[in-house]
């Protein structure tokens, strides 16, 4: 396969000048031949960054020195594009925000065709005699939808790459829970419930995703909420050694997780742990306004140390009538309900009128969503964002 294959010139909308059988033999291609090679995530992806640097070196140097966690992220990444592979109204802005977003990294065109030839050459690597040139053609063809639609996307952002902004505050509220408020010198235009990528000084060239837990405000004050997790080394590094002064990088926002005070519809919010983030961001824009649509919060941890930010919610509730919360723990702890989220929220019904947000763990997301389905919610008023824990 040649560079030119693999970013030849596409329609704006992937596959609208396609007929519909072509567009799902395409989608099926893709999937059963990623199907098969998933069993074998780590090794495709120690080939395809094998590949990738022996095609571009230059490309090395922008990624961490230890690569074991990038591997990871690269397969939940294409999981993620996968899925969406046949909903371009979802996949065209979510790899259009990945285009602008990975400007940060001083990415440019070479590297998009070397990540297509690498990709391509690891999934045929591990499909075996399963691999054909059809399958062939369709990797080809969802990689340079991809592509474009990410190249484009930078090519026509003029804003800043990454904002800077300095820590003020590092508060820990437990061993592994840590909030973190920075300050950045001109306002990131984000809106309330996106999320941006993060990098810190004491890990650089890690970057995750984090959301704030603060609507925008014209002071530039940004609200994060950060859980230690177990091998997370930007995680960790920012509950326990993240000081004031210390300079961070933010990228560009991205995400869909976001409520219309204009729209007809009433939310349920469903957050576990930290992923009450992007939930508290939301509501802190609404309290600012005197209507809004009734919003049902569903706020879940394993016990109740683990909904640290209940009591700030309920004092919200306490003066906002449109703002019920419903505090959810899987023990046996007084005055909450008692279950999983999954549990609880079907328990009061199917929802099937509302928005629902879900934010949280990625088990938690999918099992979430799951019974939701089951107990008859849409799958069209489900939005929950795909950035993963560290």
């Amino acid at each position: 396969m040649t560079a030119d294959a693999v970013v030849s010139p596409i329609p704006e909308s992937p596959h609208a000048a396609e007929p519909p059988e072509a567009v799902a033999t395409l989608v099926r291609l893709v999937r059963e031949s990623f199907a098969a090679v998933e069993p074998h995530a780590e090794a495709v992806a120690r080939f395809f960054y094998g590949m990738l640097f022996s095609l571009a070196p230059d490309a090395r140097e922008l990624f961490p020195a230890n690569m074991q966690v990038q591997r990871s992220r690269l397969l939940r990444a294409l999981v993620h594009i996968v899925q969406m592979v046949d909903r371009p109204d979802d996949l065209v802005p979510f790899l259009r925000q990945l285009g602008r977003d990975h400007r940060k990294f001083g990415v440019v065109t070479a590297h998009y065709e070397a990540v297509g030839m690498a990709l391509i050459a690891a999934i045929k690597r591990f499909a075996g005699d399963a691999w054909t040139d059809d399958i062939e053609r369709a990797w080809a063809e969802a990689y340079t939808i991809m592509a474009r639609a990410m190249l484009e996307a930078a090519a026509a952002d003029d804003g800043p790459a990454w904002w800077p902004a300095s820590v003020v505050e590092h508060e820990k509220i437990g061993w592994d829970l840590a909030v973190v408020r920075v300050h950045t010198d001109y306002p990131v235009p984000y809106r309330a419930g996106q999320y941006l990528s993060v990098e810190i000084p004491q890990r650089p060239r890690l970057w995750r995703y984090y959301t704030p837990a603060n609507a925008p405000d014209e002071d530039g004050v940004l609200e994060f909420h950060v859980r230690a997790v177990e091998g997370g080394w930007v995680s960790r590094a920012i509950v326990s050694h993240i000081q004031a002064g210390d300079m961070w990088r933010l990228g560009p926002p991205m995400g869909r997780m976001t409520v219309d005070r204009e729209a007809d519809d009433d939310v349920v919010m469903v957050a576990g742990g930290t992923g009450v983030a992007p939930m508290r961001s939301i509501i802190d824009g609404l309290a600012r306004w005197g209507e809004n649509p009734r919003v049902h919060l569903f706020y879940g941890g394993r016990t109740r140390e683990d909904l640290y930010d209940l009591d700030h919610l309920q004092r919200i509730a306490s003066t906002n009538p449109w703002l019920t919360v419903v505090p959810v723990t899987e023990s046996d702890d007084p005055g909450m309900e008692h279950g999983t989220l999954a549990d609880v929220v079907t328990r009061y019904g199917a929802w099937a009128d509302r928005q629902v947000l879900v934010a949280g763990s990625p088990a938690m997301i999918r099992s979430t969503v799951s019974r939701m389905l089951v107990a008859g919610t849409p799958l069209d008023r489900i939005t929950y964002d795909p950035f993963t824990l560290d």
